[in-house]
């Protein structure tokens, strides 16, 4: 039992970080833009999980930028280890949205340990590959990271901050200004193709603790996709549960449609009482369709995103459009 010396201490440090985290932020340069290089909350997450989070070899950490099928990964996943104690019509993501049911690192890894002791070993990040805590690299848990051709990425990106900015009742910013910031490497965590890249070369250097997924290549065949997950995170689907359809009941379960008109992310709010950090669920459920980019860039926008995304990937061996 921790003593009152122990909490005593413990607040002491956390009031310390808050100090210095304060001062640190204040030398830092700010932008004015459609997405931010790292907002406080999520910067101080990552810095509190460097410092603090103790990974286990057990664990499985979902990595990706954002609006690349973050939400989608995690129920598939989710579902997917939690199917001997819940079936499609008592699993958890019926009343709670994907977020709530796998935590981000960033924001909830001091409350990770209560899903460990469930036995359900996930959790997630949207930070870098370099950003992640050195346990999470030193312990060998393993890894799956989702990407997304850019310029779908970015047009989700930029229908997400602009629901957002209309929900705050603030004035969103216009889509060719966006672009331009996309373009230039400002985006959430930095340049969306630096994230693809820092995971990419991980994934060479650490291939059996690694799996790397694309979002299309996902989209083309979920139930091949979702059988290795499976295999991977080490719950590998038995013969009799092939024949009885539980992935493609799973992969129903979790598809856009299903998901996207349950009562909770029609309704309900992630991080309610959390200030700026609360946002409605609805917001994160928009299309999940390929190459919807087609409806909202022009094709010289597309070529321009295009050959940055060659330029940038050129000597990788990667391929994202």
């Amino acid at each position: 039992m921790e003593s009152h010396f122990d909490s005593h201490v413990e607040q002491e440090n956390e009031d310390e970080f808050q100090k210095s985290f304060k001062e640190m932020i204040s030398t830092l340069p700010k932008g004015n833009s459609w997405g931010f290089w790292l907002t406080p909350p999520f910067l101080q997450g990552v810095m509190l999980a460097q410092q603090q989070f103790e990974a286990q070899p057990t664990d499985i950490i979902l990595c990706s930028a954002h609006r690349t099928g973050t939400a989608w990964l995690k129920s598939l996943t989710f579902a997917t280890i939690t199917r001997t104690s819940f079936d499609d019509s008592t699993t958890p993501l019926l009343f709670k949205m994907p977020h709530d049911v796998v935590p981000f690192l960033e924001l909830d890894h001091a409350h990770f340990s209560a899903n460990r002791h469930l036995g359900i070993p996930l959790l997630a990040t949207h930070a870098p590959y370099s950003f992640l805590p050195t346990s999470i690299i030193d312990s060998g848990c393993k890894i799956i990271y989702i990407c997304r051709d850019p310029k779908d990425t970015f047009v989700s990106m930029y229908h997400l901050f602009t629901r957002y900015a209309k929900s705050q009742n603030t004035q969103p910013i216009e889509l060719d200004e966006a672009f331009e910031l996309f373009c230039e490497g400002v985006s959430w965590y930095g340049p969306y193709w630096d994230h693809v890249l820092g995971y990419w070369n991980a994934r060479l250097e650490h291939p059996n603790k690694f799996i790397f997924l694309k979002y299309e290549e996902m989209n083309e065949d979920i139930v091949l996709y979702l059988k290795k997950l499976a295999e991977f995170m080490g719950c590998p689907f038995s013969s009799e549960e092939q024949q009885k359809g539980v992935p493609e009941k799973i992969v129903k379960m979790c598809s856009f449609e299903n998901l996207s008109n349950l009562e909770v992310n029609k309704s309900g709010k992630h991080r309610e009482g959390q200030g700026n950090l609360g946002i409605e669920n609805k917001i994160y459920f928009r299309k999940g369709k390929v190459e919807d980019w087609k409806n909202y860039l022009t094709p010289k926008m597309a070529t321009r995103l295009d050959q940055i995304t060659q330029q940038k990937l050129s000597s990788s061996g990667l391929s994202l459009n």
